[in-house]
C-alpha cells in the first residue's frame, strides 16, 4: 500500500504549477485551487479580483517512497521567482504570492530549511519572500482550470507563459520526469 502525501503550494498561476508537478515521477495527482483567505468556497473571479484573501495553489498528492517533499519544494523554487511580493510575471496580486501551506510540522522545518539553504547559496539577488503557513481548507478550482494547460496548449496564455515553464523544467529536471 503506498504512503500518499501531499504539499500545497502557491507559486503564481496554478496552470503553470499543474502542468509542471503532472510531469514529476512520483506525483500521483495534482489539483487546482484556492487556499488561504478568510471565505469558504471562494470562485475563480472572486480570487482574481484580490478580494478574498485566496491564493491560486496546487495540491500535490505524491508518493515520497518515489520523490521527497524535499525535491518537490526544490522543482517549486526553480519554476517561479520567490522573491516578489505577490506577483509572478505580468499576473499581480495577492492571488498570485509565493507561499508553502505546510500540512506537518516535518514539512514546515524541511520548507524553511529549503529557504534557509536557497539564501545560503545566494541564487537570487533580492530576498526570498515566500511564506511558509499552515495549510488552510483547500477549495478546487473550478472544473474548467482542472489540467488546463493539457487541454488547451494552443491557448495564448499557455503558449507565452506556461509552455515556456514546463519546457525549461523538462530541460532542468529531467532525472525527475515521468517515463
Amino acid at each position: 500500500m503506498k504512503n500518499i502525501e501531499v504539499a500545497t503550494l502557491a507559486g503564481g498561476c496554478f496552470w503553470c504549477l499543474e502542468a509542471v508537478f503532472d510531469d514529476l515521477k512520483g506525483v500521483e495527482d495534482v489539483v487546482s485551487g484556492y487556499m488561504g483567505g478568510p471565505g469558504a468556497n471562494p470562485s475563480y473571479e472572486a480570487v482574481c479580483s484580490g478580494t478574498t484573501g485566496h491564493a491560486e495553489v496546487v495540491q500535490v498528492a505524491f508518493d515520497p517512497a518515489i520523490i521527497s517533499y524535499k525535491q518537490i519544494l526544490m522543482v517549486f523554487f526553480a519554476i517561479h521567482d520567490p522573491t516578489t511580493l505577490n506577483r509572478q510575471g505580468n499576473d499581480a496580486g495577492t492571488q498570485y504570492r509565493s507561499a508553502i501551506f505546510t500540512h506537518s510540522s516535518e514539512q514546515v522545518a524541511t520548507a524553511n530549511e529549503s529557504i534557509a539553504y536557497l539564501v545560503s547559496e545566494e541564487i537570487w539577488d533580492a530576498p526570498i519572500v515566500t511564506q511558509v503557513v499552515a495549510a488552510e481548507t483547500f477549495y478546487p478550482a473550478e472544473e474548467y482550470h482542472q489540467e488546463f494547460f493539457k487541454r488547451n496548449p494552443h491557448q495564448g496564455y499557455c503558449m507565452a507563459v506556461v509552455s515556456p515553464k514546463v519546457s525549461k523544467f523538462r530541460k532542468n529536471f529531467t532525472a525527475l520526469l515521468k517515463s
